[in-house]
């Protein structure tokens, strides 16, 4: 990141997800990669994040930026879906920011970003239709998951989706990943 701060990942797993796909698409390295790119891009762009427009930029760089990661099956996926968006499939991933007031972010040793819930099972089926790696696949969602934490949110209309699907595109490029809206 510019300001050098070490992100804090948390990752946990349902016991239906083995172990060797978290080590393998979600290990720590990875995802604080992904992370630290996201948070890079960002802060290049003269923007601001919605759900942190209130914290001030002091505390926002010197700060470090905590995220959660679970990894699910089709099944709980399916049933945080239902919950979550009332919407009944298992969907790849939901976010959920962490929602927290300024004046708390700024009396706690880290800025809380929120948690990322992962089917795995969705992404490897979407990996395989649309002609992509599993590894691409997680990463850009992941990088999409992130920006829905930052607030940013592609369903409100054509202009937010535009400029949400520009931010993944320039984020995956820096992780040597090509452009996922481009049909192969």
């Amino acid at each position: 990141m510019t300001d050098s701060i070490m992100p804090i990942i948390d990752i946990s797993t349902s016991e239906a997800v083995a172990n060797e796909v978290a080590d393998k698409f979600y290990s720590p390295d990875h995802i604080e990669q992904v992370l630290t790119t996201t948070l890079d891009f960002i802060s290049t762009q003269s923007i601001t994040l919605p759900y942190f427009e209130e914290v001030d930029a002091e505390t926002w760089s010197q700060k470090p930026k905590q995220l959660g990661v679970y990894l699910t099956d089709s099944v709980e996926g399916r049933e945080l879906n239902l919950e979550a968006r009332n919407k009944d499939y298992a969907t790849n991933i939901l976010s959920y920011p962490s929602d927290l007031p300024a004046f708390i972010v700024t009396e706690m040793p880290e800025i809380a970003l929120g948690e990322l819930i992962i089917c795995h099972e969705v992404v490897e089926q979407q990996a395989s239709e649309q002609h992509k790696t599993v590894a691409d696949h997680a990463t850009h969602l992941l990088v999409h998951g992130i920006l829905h934490l930052f607030g940013f949110d592609h369903e409100l209309g054509q202009a937010e989706q535009d400029e949400m699907e520009g931010f993944e595109i320039a984020i995956l490029e820096k992780l040597g990943i090509a452009n996922p809206y481009i049909a192969k």
